[in-house]
């Protein structure tokens, strides 16, 4: 059995996000998306609400979602991931990912990096604009579930 590894801040889930897990489980027989702590960030959600989120959007029986904080290497062996996803946008995503793939052969080199190109329709949507777009009170409906969109506006209107 292929194990795939997806890992991310995922703040919130976007439709590209959902795009990245439907590619991957052409090429796994099962993914581990795993929600990241990330030092330097802030994040809008915490780390439940994110995996929550995650959980009501990826539903599948070959899905496993988990929350996590540490190196991605470490989590790779203990779910046996020979596959590493990334989801790459354009060229500033492919430079950045491209160094941490560097870093994770070095620290855990049974697993392979494999970059997912999220389909045009969504290749552009970012958590970033995401959140900017709906802490300014915009439409986010055709970036996220609509779940995502009621959480996003009922944070913001705190």
């Amino acid at each position: 059995m292929r194990v795939g590894l997806y890992a991310g801040s995922f703040d919130p889930v976007t439709l590209g996000h959902e795009d990245i897990v439907t590619r991957a489980l052409r090429v796994v027989d099962r993914l581990v998306v795993a929600v990241a702590v990330n030092s330097g960030k802030s994040p809008l959600f915490s780390l439940d609400e994110r995996a929550e989120m995650l959980r009501a959007v990826v539903g599948s029986d070959r899905v496993e979602v988990r929350a996590f904080d540490g190196l991605l290497a470490d989590l790779a062996r203990d779910v046996g991931a020979s596959v590493l996803v990334r989801g790459v946008r354009g060229v500033v995503d492919f430079d950045y990912e491209t160094v941490m793939a560097r870093h994770n052969r070095l620290l855990v080199p049974e697993a392979e990096t494999v970059f997912l190109v999220p389909g045009g329709e969504v290749a552009h949507v970012s958590s970033t604009f995401v959140r900017e777009i709906a802490r300014n009170g915009g439409d986010v409906s055709a970036l996220v579930r609509p779940m995502v969109a009621a959480a996003l506006r009922a944070r913001f209107a705190r």
